[in-house]
């Protein structure tokens, strides 16, 4: 078994590297950008049409949707600033300062043609058509081998389609969870007995450092987001990109509800020194209550990874139980607190303050609520979708077969 445990973790570093971003790009962009030369040595009448394969390079990106969009505005760019030399060489021609008021008006040009990053490619292509003699010729050599690159960056994402990122996007999902979980744990411990306050606010630094994760699984959302749109592979792509959407927002609403425990707790660490954090039996009931409420977040977290598995009703089914659990002990430590308030009346708000907290994350993670906000967000989704490209919206329903009714049945099922 431990031999097994060895040889594993080499094989999926080594099947993760083959769908890594990084070595993604570097292969598509490098057959795309050589394609691309081989093509515009037949067609350009440049003896070095380098254009073509810069532009490919440029333009193939890691999902089908950022090829697209950064194929168009290169396009743009490139046929922006040839217009604006073309028209200086025919008023003004080249001196140091016609090559100023080349260089201000064609930026000013790219932000109004909305290239957005490729704003300075209108004025390197306007400075190097503007320097060259034939300026007719050259000229349309260079928009040929943009169109060449461009058309080759295409063509390279739909002949060999780019990956999807879902499941990339779901393990950084699931990480952030389990990462959450063993804070949680962790801050679950100290409850149950005495705990330093210096030993406090280190799980309160632990969980202000979870923001970058969520950063970084934002990222990794973002990527998956843009290689579902406009995916021929991918059906139902607005509810994918819901469901994970929402589920982050989810579980970065429970990271700062988290933190904002640890900060109640280590306030209350400073308060009662030496003392412990809450009596004997409270204090297992808090730890045993955070301790649900940890495993409820990692289910909840593989529930919106495999939204439209069949292992879906199993992971809710699982998720339900948890809370109910979780919902339990939620009752039994408020009459503990509510007991000990009669007694020992001493920081009764930070007590409290505690309850608080644990309840919120609860009531983020209870099944009916999600299904409400992913429904909401399903439908503003939509509906942004349709104001805005509505023709797109009618060919895709018509290509995919199925009404947008279903895909809300469909939103029912994966909550």
């Amino acid at each position: 078994m431990s031999d097994a445990r060895e040889e594993t973790p080499p094989l999926e570093r080594l099947l993760k590297r083959r769908r890594d971003p990084v070595v993604v790009q570097a292969l598509r962009s490098a057959a795309a950008a050589t394609v691309a030369y081989v093509v515009a040595l037949r067609l350009s009448p440049e003896a070095a049409p380098l254009t073509a394969p810069l532009t490919a390079l440029l333009v193939v990106q890691v999902t089908l949707y950022a090829t697209l969009t950064n194929g168009i505005r290169r396009v743009n760019a490139v046929v922006a600033g040839v217009l604006v030399a073309i028209a200086f060489s025919l008023l003004v021609g080249l001196t140091w300062w016609s090559l100023a008021l080349l260089i201000v008006a064609a930026l000013g040009v790219g932000h109004l043609v909305r290239v957005d990053e490729y704003v300075p490619e209108v004025a390197i292509s306007a400075m190097l058509v503007l320097g060259v003699t034939a300026v007719g010729d050259y000229a349309w050599a260079r928009v040929v081998e943009t169109l060449i690159g461009a058309v080759v960056g295409l063509s390279c994402n739909l002949l060999l389609p780019p990956p999807v990122w879902v499941d990339e996007a779901g393990e950084s999902i699931e990480g952030l969870a389990r990462r959450v979980r063993q804070l949680m744990l962790r801050i679950g411990e100290q409850a149950a007995g005495r705990t330093p306050p210096e030993v406090a606010a280190a799980r309160l630094h632990e969980a202000r450092r979870l923001d970058h994760d969520i950063a970084e699984v934002d990222a990794a959302l973002r990527q998956a987001e843009d290689s579902l749109r406009l995916n021929p592979r991918v059906r139902e792509g607005v509810l994918h990109r819901v469901v994970l959407r929402t589920g982050l927002d989810t579980l970065e609403i429970c990271t700062v509800v988290l933190r904002v425990l640890a900060r109640s707790l280590t306030d209350l660490a400073k308060e009662r020194e030496p003392e412990p954090l809450f009596p004997r039996e409270t204090g297992e009931v808090v730890e045993a209550l955070l301790s649900e409420v940890a495993d409820a977040v990692v289910s909840f977290a593989v529930l919106v990874t495999t939204s439209v598995s069949l292992n879906a009703d199993a992971a809710e089914a699982r998720l339900a139980n948890e809370l109910h659990q979780a919902a339990a002990t939620r009752d039994k430590l408020a009459q503990l607190l509510l007991d000990q308030l009669q007694h020992d009346a001493r920081q009764w708000q930070l007590h409290g303050a505690v309850l608080t907290e644990v309840n919120r994350i609860i009531d983020e993670l209870d099944t009916e609520h999600r299904s409400q906000r992913l429904l909401e967000e399903l439908d503003r989704s939509t509906r942004e979708q349709r104001e805005r490209l509505p023709r797109l919206t009618a060919l895709q329903g018509r290509l995919s077969g199925r009404p947008w009714r279903n895909r809300r049945r469909s939103a029912h099922r994966s909550r």
